[in-house]
């Protein structure tokens, strides 16, 4: 990605809209990556528009976990791309598109860099950017679409009449259909063409969509996207193939190294923002916690909620957890000391001074290097070390067994309307690994008499990445339904 001989920068003051689309240096919204970038870029830049790409495909793997159906799939991840990636077609006068380009195709390379590392990953990596090149497909404008596959050699042959009155009969099977007798149909229709010819599209031969004969497969326009998105696939699969072998290289750079490490974990549990204020938009108060965890609480701050009120104290790691969590949630530094205390009751007031008060205001940024210090994260969680018998913090979907998860879900939710049935979809996602979009499952169980469907989520279908997010969202559901209430009143 860097070359100190060969560098080109893009200047967005030089862009000039008026020119023919395939003077610049990014043509098209859809892209092959074929070319590495050779630009210059801070590493601010370089970490910010992976993340970007990654919230994307992470959502886009959790569609996958969730069995979405395709259409579902494609309006999260529209969705998705318009808040964190957006590529505007090239008719959009008053939009730099250029840099909307240079963003994607430098977020791209980025994480391929990361994701290239195992053959898990780059299976992940191809498969969730396969869905959402699909995805820009079918939302292109026709025109430009047109335009891009006519840039590159797709090895297919566009068929001629001769051809496609001489297999009539067989194509009719295919619902083309000849306009009269001895006509040939104004249908587009393409040969793919490659050294085992009708290999090029096994999914359209396998659900008999196309026409084969000689070795040739006989595509409809209509299919002709299956033939992208095979190329794409095997362009993509070579690349990582490529980079894997050369990534050795980058790892003496520790700055990269921690970077592309990080975005590596990405599918874990998705890319959340940070939460860095109430997200409740309320204050809360002390004697007002028991209540918001029993009704609110993702099970991660449940578990810890009950941990505290069990053993009138928590471990250094799940104070950290929970206490994090609760001041992002809104709970001032006054209250939180009131809580603290009142939690630690078989402590005297001067072992909670010395050994515990000083914590609570170096969290709210009050002592030491006085940084105000973001709520963790569903992967910052997740990625923790397992934590000892005696501990409470981490993600009890990761963490515990699967009995005790079953126990401790049904013993946590049966009140808001989980169910044993419930148990076996959810277990089946914690035993693939996706952990945040079991936890997603349940709040959209818990929260189904709200009006809460599945696929639903948090929102638009979107997965819990957050706890401050999970209680932030079920909070304001409440909110909404009390409302509701008294304007029927």
């Amino acid at each position: 990605m860097y070359n100190n001989s060969e560098r080109r920068k893009f200047d967005p003051a030089k862009f000039d809209s008026s020119k023919s689309a395939n003077s610049f240096e990014w043509p098209f919204r859809l892209n092959f990556y074929d070319k590495s970038p050779w630009y210059e870029v801070s590493l601010e830049d370089f970490e910010r528009y992976a993340l970007d790409r990654l919230r994307v495909l992470a959502e886009i793997e959790s569609s996958f976990a969730r069995n979405r159906s395709w259409e579902e799939l494609k309006s999260v991840t529209t969705r998705q791309c318009r808040d964190h990636l957006p590529l505007n077609s090239s008719s959009a006068l008053t939009v730099d598109t250029q840099t909307e380009r240079r963003n994607d195709h430098l977020g791209h390379f980025v994480l391929r860099l990361a994701f290239c590392r195992s053959e898990d990953l780059r299976r992940r990596f191809v498969k969730a950017e396969t869905a959402l090149f699909r995805v820009r497909y079918e939302n292109d404008d026709t025109k430009e679409r047109e335009l891009f596959l006519q840039s590159r050699d797709f090895k297919w042959t566009e068929v001629n009449s001769e051809e496609k009155l001489q297999y009539a009969g067989e194509l009719k099977g295919l619902g083309i259909q000849q306009p009269e007798e001895g006509v040939p149909t104004t249908e587009r229709l393409y040969k793919a063409r490659q050294t085992v010819r009708w290999t090029q599209v096994p999914d359209l031969v396998n659900k008999r969509r196309v026409l084969l004969k000689d070795g040739w497969a006989y595509v409809p326009s209509k299919e002709q996207l299956s033939i992208v998105l095979r190329a794409f696939e095997a362009n993509l699969e070579n690349a990582l193939d490529s980079t894997a072998r050369s990534i050795m290289r980058m790892d003496g750079d520790t700055r990269l190294t921690e970077i592309l490490n990080h975005m590596s974990r990405g599918f874990v549990a998705g890319v959340a923002s940070e939460y860095s204020g109430p997200t409740t938009g309320d204050e809360i108060r002390a004697d007002m916690v028991d209540d918001l965890a029993k009704r609110h609480f993702p099970l991660c701050m449940r578990n810890l909620h009950a941990c505290l009120m069990r053993d009138r104290h928590l471990k250094h790691f799940g104070r950290l957890q929970y206490g994090l969590f609760l001041k992002v949630l809104g709970l001032s530094i006054d209250e939180a000391i009131a809580f603290w205390r009142k939690s630690f009751s078989n402590l005297t007031d001067d072992k909670f001074n010395k050994e515990y008060k000083y914590n609570i205001r170096h969290s709210f940024g009050l002592e030491g290097k006085r940084a105000n210090y973001p709520a963790k994260s569903c992967q910052q969680i997740l990625l923790t070390d397992k934590p000892g018998p005696s501990d409470c913090h981490g993600c009890p979907y990761r963490h515990f067994s699967p009995d005790n998860l079953q126990t401790s879900l049904l013993a946590t939710y049966s009140s808001q309307g989980l169910t044993s049935t419930d148990l076996a979809e959810v277990m089946r996602t914690v035993k693939e690994g996706h952990y945040h979009v079991a936890c997603t499952r349940v709040f959209e169980i818990t929260h189904a008499a709200a009006g809460v469907k599945k696929g639903d989520g948090i929102g638009e279908g979107e997965s819990v990445t957050h706890p401050n997010q999970y209680a932030a969202k079920s909070i304001e559901i409440e909110k909404a339904q009390q409302k509701d209430a008294m304007v029927v009143e």
